[in-house]
């Protein structure tokens, strides 16, 4: 539906919405099929201020060591007001001991700017974002700011490996059976 050429997710969704008019967009990435209503509208809800950063997406505590080393599973390490410094596929902030609060799991979405996805599309990939294979690298090369927002006890799951298909596989199946929506969990920041 798309040009094959492009490098990232966010580079197809540029394509798309220069042809669209809207304020803000939004990227739920497809390793994310479980994603909650309420984690969609808290990053849209960042672009409804005054002082709204280009980028706003969404990080959980990380709760296990194994997810911690995990180069399937992305971090991220933020400033004291929330947007990010860096993303990594490699245990980050070092030194991180489990059961503290410190290390965050990014999750695959994120709420652009219009102004700033038309930007995005126009940079060449650096080589952050080459090395770590994360597109998001690309706007904080470039100056741009990403906003993160932290949601508390997420009940979505990633998939990131073959093992993750099979698991949200199971409850997608388990969910058209009929069973009780999960309770969503708490997002911070979120009205």
């Amino acid at each position: 539906m798309t040009d094959a050429g492009h490098r990232s997710g966010s580079d197809r969704l540029g394509e798309v919405a220069a042809g669209l008019e809207a304020d803000v967009i939004v990227n739920v990435q497809g390793d994310e099929p479980l994603i909650e209503p309420a984690v969609i509208d808290a990053v849209v809800q960042v672009h409804r201020g005054e002082h709204v950063p280009d980028i706003a997406t969404v990080a959980v505590p990380i709760r296990s060591a194994e997810d911690f080393s995990s180069r399937h599973i992305v971090k991220v390490v933020t400033d004291k007001d929330g947007f990010a410094l860096y993303f990594s596929r490699a245990g980050i902030p070092h030194g991180w001991r489990e059961g503290s609060e410190e290390a965050l799991r990014h999750i695959g979405i994120y709420a652009y700017r219009r102004a700033a996805l038309m930007k995005y599309i126009s940079l060449p990939a650096g080589r952050l974002e080459r090395t770590e294979d994360l597109e998001q690298l690309r706007a904080l090369e470039n100056g741009m700011s990403i906003l993160v927002v932290r949601v508390d006890d997420f009940n979505g799951l990633g998939v990131d490996t073959p093992e993750d298909l099979e698991r949200v596989e199971g409850m997608m199946k388990g969910k058209l059976a009929g069973p009780a929506d999960p309770v969503p969990g708490k997002v911070e920041g979120a009205p």
